[in-house]
C-alpha cells in the first residue's frame, strides 16, 4: 500500500527537486546493524525495468521477459550455442527438428557452451507422444544446473517410480510435492529458481536450493540440494564453482526440449550482494557509501538544501565532523529568519516545519542529541505560532 505521505509516481520523483528527497529521507525506521537502508528508503535504487513476456501454449511456446538471455529459441542458429559433453567442446549431435532441440539416443549429453550460476531457468520438454517402457524407461532425460543439479524429466503420466525419481524430483534428494503432468507428446513446463551452494574457506556458508513450478504447479518449495543428489549414492557438501554450463541428459528416449532461457539472479548477501539483510562488516561499509553519496551531492547546494542533505546523511553514519558541519550549517540557517518579525515568518512556515521534521527524527533516533541547536528553538518557534496546530 502507498502512503499518502509518499511521492504518487515515479515520474514525479524524477522530475523532483533534491529537497523532496531530502524531505522523505526522514520518514522510516532508520538503518541499523544488519540493515544497510531506511524503511522506504529513496536512496535504494528504483527496480529495473523488464518487459514481461507471453505465456506458453501447447500449439507455440510463450515470449521470454526483455532481460532474459536466449539459449534455444527453436530456430537452426540456436542450436550453435550447444555442444557435446566433451573436452574439448565437439559439435552437438542433438537435432533442432521442427523448432525443437531433440535428443539423438546414444548422442550423449548436450550441453550449453555458455556457463552461469545463479539463475532463473525457463524451458519446455516433450516426452514421445506414443508411451514405451516403464518407471525410468519411460520418457527419461534430466536438466543439469551447473551440469551437477538434476530436475529429473520422466513421463510418469500414469507410470510410477521412485519418489525421488519422479519428474519435478530433484534427483536422488527430495520427491516432487505433486505430480502436475500432463499427458505424454504434450509440453511440459519447468520454471525453476536455483541457487548454488556458497563455501568460503572450504565450509558452506550458504546452502544452495532449488525452487520448481511444474506446468505452473511448486513441486519443490526451497528444496536444499544436500551436495546435488546423484544416482543410487547420498551425495554430500562440496564447493560448487561460480558458473558451469547447462546440461541436458541423453538417457536413450527421443525427449524434445523448447524455449530455453535463463535471467541471472543477483548476488545473495554472503556474496556480497546489496540485501535487505546483511552482515554487520558489510552494512556498516554499505552505509558510509550512502552517507559519502548524499555528502558529495549537498556539498553542491546551498542553504536549506545543503543542511537536509547533510542532516540526511547522518541517518547512515553520524560521524562526529559531519556533525558539526551540520551544527554550523543549522545555526547558519537559523541566524538567517529568527529576528524577522512574525507577519514575515509565515513565508518561512514550510520550510521551518520541513526542516524541524528532520531535527525531531535524528534526535528521536539519536544520531543528533537533545541539546542539538536548533531542537527547543524550532519547537518553540512552532509552538508559539500555532504551527503544531
Amino acid at each position: 500500500m502507498r502512503s499518502k505521505f509518499l511521492p504518487v509516481s515515479l515520474a514525479a520523483l524524477a522530475a523532483a527537486s533534491p529537497s523532496v528527497f531530502a524531505d522523505g529521507a526522514f520518514y522510516g525506521d532508520p538503518p541499523d546493524a544488519t540493515h544497510p537502508w531506511t524503511i522506504h528508503d529513496m536512496n535504494r535504487a528504483q527496480p529495473a525495468r523488464v518487459e514481461p513476456g507471453s505465456f506458453s501454449t501447447q500449439e507455440q511456446p510463450g515470449k521470454p521477459p526483455s532481460d532474459a538471455i536466449i539459449l534455444f529459441d527453436g530456430s537452426p542458429a540456436s542450436v550453435e550455442k550447444w555442444a557435446a559433453d566433451k573436452n574439448p567442446l565437439e559439435p552437438t549431435k542433438w537435432i533442432v527438428k521442427d523448432g525443437t532441440l531433440q535428443c539423438v539416443p546414444g548422442a550423449g549429453y548436450t550441453k550449453t557452451r555458455e556457463e552461469f550460476g545463479d539463475c532463473q531457468l525457463h524451458l519446455e520438454w516433450s516426452a514421445p507422444a506414443k508411451p514405451e517402457g516403464s518407471s525410468q524407461g519411460r520418457g527419461n532425460s534430466g536438466v543439469f544446473l551447473m551440469g551437477q543439479v538434476e530436475v529429473q524429466v520422466l513421463d510418469n503420466f500414469n507410470n510410477p517410480t521412485y519418489a525421488d525419481g519422479f519428474a519435478g524430483s530433484v534427483y536422488g534428494i527430495n520427491p516432487p510435492m505433486a505430480n502436475p503432468l500432463v499427458a505424454p507428446g504434450q509440453w511440459q513446463i519447468y520454471d525453476i529458481i536455483f541457487r548454488r551452494p556458497v563455501f568460503k574457506d572450504g565450509k558452506e556458508i550458504e546452502t544452495g536450493y532449488l525452487t520448481v513450478f511444474l506446468n505452473g504447479v511448486l513441486v519443490q518449495d526451497h528444496t536444499a540440494l544436500e551436495g546435488g543428489g546423484g544416482h543410487m549414492g547420498r551425495s554430500k557438501p562440496h564447493p560448487f564453482p561460480e558458473k558451469g554450463p547447462l546440461k541436458l541428459q541423453d538417457h536413450g528416449n527421443p525427449v524434445r526440449y523448447r524455449n530455453i532461457w535463463y535471467r541471472p539472479l543477483p548476488k545473495r548477501a554472503s556474496e556480497g550482494g546489496d540485501t535487505s539483510t546483511m552482515s554487520p562488516e558489510a552494512t556498516a561499509a554499505k552505509r558510509k557509501q550512502i552517507a559519502t553519496s548524499i555528502r558529495d551531492a549537498a556539498a553542491k547546494q546551498q542553504g536549506k538544501e545543503q543542511l537536509l542533505h547533510f542532516m540526511e546523511s547522518l541517518t547512515y553514519d553520524a560521524d562526529p565532523a559531519t556533525i558539526t558541519k551540520v551544527t554550523d550549517l543549522a545555526t547558519a540557517w537559523h541566524a538567517s529568519f529568527k529576528d524577522l518579525a512574525p507577519d514575515k515568518l509565515a513565508d518561512k512556515k514550510g520550510e521551518v516545519l520541513q526542516v524541524n521534521k528532520a531535527v525531531q527524527y535524528l534526535v528521536r533516533f539519536k544520531m543528533l542529541p537533545d541539546s542539538f541547536v536548533l531542537n527547543a528553538p524550532l519547537k518553540k518557534l512552532i509552538t508559539d505560532l500555532g504551527w503544531d496546530e
